[in-house]
């Protein structure tokens, strides 16, 4: 399926591949998106960004715009993890798609972590 790109290990439509996430963000996209950013080391708060940038780009007379929490974890999560990708392709999908791109992530960061090496660090005394 599409995906963050080759690299990525889960794609933007791979609901079935986790579908608590898929059900999480379907029903609470707010939530699910704090999560995230919580998950990425970011204020939680920070996707609530997106839900005010519409009403103050539209303010100043630009009816659209990339949500910038959207964008801005997205783009950070594929240079973290070194997914290929691009930015238009992070805008397009930021803009369009935002609740499977927000699902997608959950999955990718939840998928990271359950393979992350523990390393424990013993110290003598």
């Amino acid at each position: 399926g599409s995906s963050f790109s080759i690299c990525g290990k889960t794609g933007l439509f791979d609901c079935c591949d986790d579908i608590n996430s898929c059900c999480y963000g379907f029903w609470c996209c707010p939530c699910l998106a704090c999560t995230v950013s919580g998950k990425f080391g970011e204020n939680r708060c920070l996707p609530l960004c997106d839900i005010c940038s519409p009403a103050i780009t539209s303010a100043f007379g630009l009816p659209c715009c990339a949500p910038p929490a959207a964008l801005t974890l997205r783009v950070g999560i594929r240079h973290r993890y070194g997914i290929e990708g691009t930015l238009c392709k992070d805008i397009t999908t930021s803009c369009f798609c935002m609740w499977c791109s927000w699902c997608q992530m959950h999955r990718e960061l939840k998928d990271r972590k359950k393979n992350s090496p523990v390393v424990i660090n013993i110290q003598p005394q």
